[in-house]
């Protein structure tokens, strides 16, 4: 990407409900969240989340963070995650993209970014950004996917056989960044949910494919928790 394109979402773009129905299933022992805190802490801080969606999150930063910014190139869902995040007078959700943040330098302590923008080569305007934006001493922390171990990393990687996980681990190291290997799982209330969300997040033939071998409302699943230090 350069300047200020935008590639459309394929999944919360499209389908903000069911992607919700994903916010709630991910993650439901809080892995991520305890691996970011073994890491750096927000607490008392200003944490900027890139990409920020519907501001599913926003809120759970902001019981212990200072501030909470939350940009969102997509304007519906920063109108969404404005709207949720209302009664909170230490949230701010603007209208930006992960290449041109609208943030004065040196203006933020922790950066999130939760599958937005940072999916390896060609990210590199967004990287540059942070380097702007990020106080010394403040951390960054980019998930993604890891198509290399679990069950949604087979589905992954059969959907989308052009990401090269070699290549993207590879990026990564060569700038610094640490790679912290995370367990987080799908838990799903019910089965009809599962699929509506492989839906969104596979093409047609793959998702199809792995419903049909998979049963149940749990998927285990594997992801990478890229970070860095800036400054230090």
């Amino acid at each position: 990407m350069s300047g200020s394109e935008v590639r459309p979402s394929p999944n919360i773009w499209h389908h903000p409900e069911t992607y919700e129905l994903e916010n709630h299933a991910a993650d439901p022992h809080g892995r991520l969240d305890a691996a970011m805190r073994s890491i750096a802490s927000w607490e008392g801080r200003t944490l900027l989340d890139v990409g920020c969606g519907t501001g599913f999150h926003l809120p759970r930063w902001a019981e212990q963070a200072a501030a909470v910014i939350g940009v969102e190139p997509h304007p519906p869902l920063a109108a969404l995650a404005r709207r949720r995040t209302r009664r909170l007078p230490q949230v701010t959700v603007l209208d930006g993209t992960a290449q041109s943040l609208p943030l004065p330098d040196a203006s933020v302590d922790v950066v999130h970014a939760r599958w937005a923008y940072f999916f390896g080569p060609g990210c590199e305007p967004g990287l540059a950004e942070l380097d702007r934006v990020v106080r010394r001493g403040g951390t960054a922390f980019v998930i993604d996917n890891d198509p290399t171990r679990s069950t949604f990393g087979s589905w992954f990687r059969r959907g989308y056989p052009e990401v090269d996980p070699v290549a993207v681990e590879r990026f990564w190291s060569m700038r610094g960044w640490t790679r912290v290997p995370v367990d987080m799982g799908w838990s799903f209330s019910s089965r009809a949910d599962l699929e509506a969300v492989v839906r969104i997040e596979l093409p047609r033939d793959a998702a199809e494919a792995a419903l049909a071998e998979h049963s149940g409302t749990e998927v285990d699943y594997a992801v990478n928790l890229w970070w860095r230090t800036f400054g230090s």
